[in-house]
């Protein structure tokens, strides 16, 4: 997705116009992969640009630096009120947003402890993640030969900057194989998740979908979504699959914040039910509980 300009990004408390937001080539983060990030997305809404589920996101950017042992410069409130500062400072109606915790320059070597912690909120236009071509039909996945991480090589539930080569490798070699996606396997052979999105599969009027100890992050759409799934009456089932549970799903959805909900059509060129009709009706919800149409889900919505 290419990065539209806008007029400014929040860095370490302060406002800096968009090219002056620069960092040093000796930044920590830039040679080991050490910084936290998140992904928000603001819908137009009749009340203005409204950050969906602004302050779980936040919030888990700081379990995220918890559990890498980084100490945070600023408090959630205020990286809270700094983003909804950054986006009413783009003009748009909707966006992208990307807070990012770094360590700086300074320091250099494998020992973060000397190091400080940089904060910066950059936030720009956003169109469909997938293009208009793949819109118009269901994802084609496969599995991927790259394994997802194990809870004690690097840790899933921290959205790490450097957790994201795993993904990006096995992204790539789905791009190269003709596929939109991957599904990613953990070291035991569990479904963990997608590149970027976690997975829901359909059997028999249940939706399941892998628990987090298969490796996936704890997503805060895929917390949205199977809220949703429940409000409209399906089960949804924590359960271990394998890829096998991949090939003879009666549907298969996968939802994340840049990509939204999307249907899948098949997995390693086997076909599931598309569109199906859980994941249609999942879809249709979770599009209208963004945009603050559905009054049930209005506290997941702030209002920048």
């Amino acid at each position: 997705m290419p990065i539209t300009p806008t007029p400014s990004i929040w860095m370490n408390g302060r406002l800096v116009g968009w090219d002056k937001a620069m960092v040093h080539v000796g930044t920590h983060t830039l040679h080991y992969g050490t910084g936290i990030f998140e992904g928000v997305r603001a819908y137009e809404t009749a009340n203005g640009p409204g950050l969906f589920r602004l302050t779980p996101h936040i919030e888990r950017l700081y379990r995220s630096g918890h559990i890498l042992g980084m100490p945070m410069t600023f408090s959630v409130s205020e990286i809270v009120e700094a983003t909804k500062q950054v986006v009413r400072t783009t003009g748009l109606d909707s966006c992208y947003v990307r807070p990012l915790a770094y360590y700086g320059y300074g320091e250099m070597g494998l020992d973060t402890g000397p190091c400080k912690v940089d904060i910066a909120i950059m936030a720009w236009g956003w169109a469909s993640v997938r293009g208009a071509a793949t819109d118009a039909r269901g994802l084609r996945l496969k599995v991927s030969s790259w394994r997802r991480h194990d809870h004690n090589i690097m840790p899933p539930e921290a959205k790490t900057v450097g957790n994201y080569v795993n993904s990006s490798l096995a992204k790539a070699e789905a791009r190269k194989a003709g596929y939109d996606d991957c599904v990613m396997l953990n070291p035991q052979g569990f479904v963990a998740e997608c590149t970027a999105e976690n997975i829901f599969v359909v059997r028999n009027g249940v939706i399941h979908t892998p628990p987090l100890s298969a490796g996936g992050l704890e997503g805060i759409t895929h917390d949205s979504v199977r809220t949703i799934a429940r409000d409209l009456g399906y089960e949804v089932r924590a359960t271990e699959l394998s890829r096998s549970d991949l090939y003879i799903a009666d549907e298969i959805f996968v939802c994340g914040t840049a990509s939204e909900v999307n249907l899948v059509e098949s997995v390693d060129d086997r076909s599931v039910g598309y569109p199906g009709p859980m994941g249609t009706a999942v879809r249709q919800a979770f599009s209208n509980a963004v945009r603050g149409e559905d009054p049930r889900y209005a506290s997941w919505v702030e209002v920048a």
